[in-house]
């Protein structure tokens, strides 16, 4: 008798998975992730070739792939990617949110324009997709009378831990986004939707400016490829304890966090009220606080 463990069951041959933000970058190498898979594809993005061509690709390699080009933080087009998957694959079963852009600026140099841009398409994007997702995957559970499979996977950031000071609106977008996805998971876990978040690096066309150009010689640490096998894991029957969980990822390293832990206490005596006064002599504020480098994996 062998001890060796049954393989993880990651494969997902007839599963509907939509992916927003998929003409190029994270979102290109998730979907043709997904497709490896055997998952039928619903892309999404802005309208132009660049989506054309990714969808073409997956069907020259023998997958099944849709378009549905929309705004994604329109209330329309996430309610059109649900009727797409359902008309073209009938069923819907992963939801990958990926869709935004940057305008960066400091927060004192920042336009009002910059900041709500930068909010819509990443929080409220990531609402409007998950919204219509978990009202279809409920209304299945309800009719069906049990569980469902769904799985959710939401891009979230660095940025909303570190602060990222040239990046106000993306860093709070991004917080918004983790909060996002740890709200539905405890609020659709019970009837087997599985939602969790990434934080990845990754040199994209969004990154470019930070990240600067990929490695002329080797492999680079920050492809998107050593993002897209976590995404493709998270979708598949292999993930289904994993639930409002957020990883980081790059360069062949997976790291999941831990919630923010009280660093110090400071108890007034029995249970009196603290004065300003009293504060000052008792509180020790850890140095730095939440704002820490990015921390290093390997």
């Amino acid at each position: 008798m062998s001890d060796t463990p049954p393989a993880a069951d990651t494969r997902l041959d007839g599963r509907a998975a939509i992916v927003t933000g998929a003409a190029r970058g994270l979102g290109r190498a998730e979907a043709l992730a997904l497709a490896a898979e055997g998952a039928r594809l619903v892309l999404n993005d802005l309208p132009g070739d660049a989506l054309d061509a990714v969808a073409e690709e997956i069907r020259d390699n023998g997958g099944e792939a849709v378009v549905h080009a929309g705004d994604v933080a329109d209330w329309n087009t996430g309610e059109g990617l649900v009727k797409a998957s359902l008309a073209a694959f009938g069923s819907l079963d992963i939801l990958v949110n990926n869709a935004g852009f940057t305008r960066d600026r400091m927060i004192f140099n920042m336009t009002e324009e910059e900041f709500d841009s930068v909010v819509r398409v990443h929080l409220k994007g990531h609402f409007v997709t998950s919204r219509h997702a978990v009202t279809y995957w409920r209304g299945v559970s309800k009719s069906e009378g049990g569980p469902v499979y769904g799985r959710i996977i939401n891009t979230s950031s660095e940025a909303f831990m570190i602060g990222a000071p040239g990046q106000p609106n993306y860093a709070a977008a991004k917080g918004g986004i983790t909060s996002l996805t740890l709200s539905t998971a405890l609020a659709v876990g019970r009837i087997g939707v599985r939602t969790n978040a990434i934080c990845p690096r990754a040199r994209t066309d969004m990154t470019t400016a930070i990240f600067g150009a990929a490695p002329a010689d080797g492999p680079d640490p920050l492809s998107p490829a050593h993002v897209s096998p976590l995404v493709a894991y998270l979708a598949s029957p292999a993930a289904e304890s994993v639930n409002g969980q957020v990883f980081m990822v790059y360069g062949g390293h997976v790291a999941a966090l831990v919630p923010p832990t009280v660093a110090e206490v400071a108890s007034a005596p029995d249970g009196a009220a603290w004065t300003p006064a009293g504060l000052a002599g008792a509180l020790r504020v850890p140095d730095g606080g939440f704002v820490t480098p990015y921390p290093k994996l390997g």
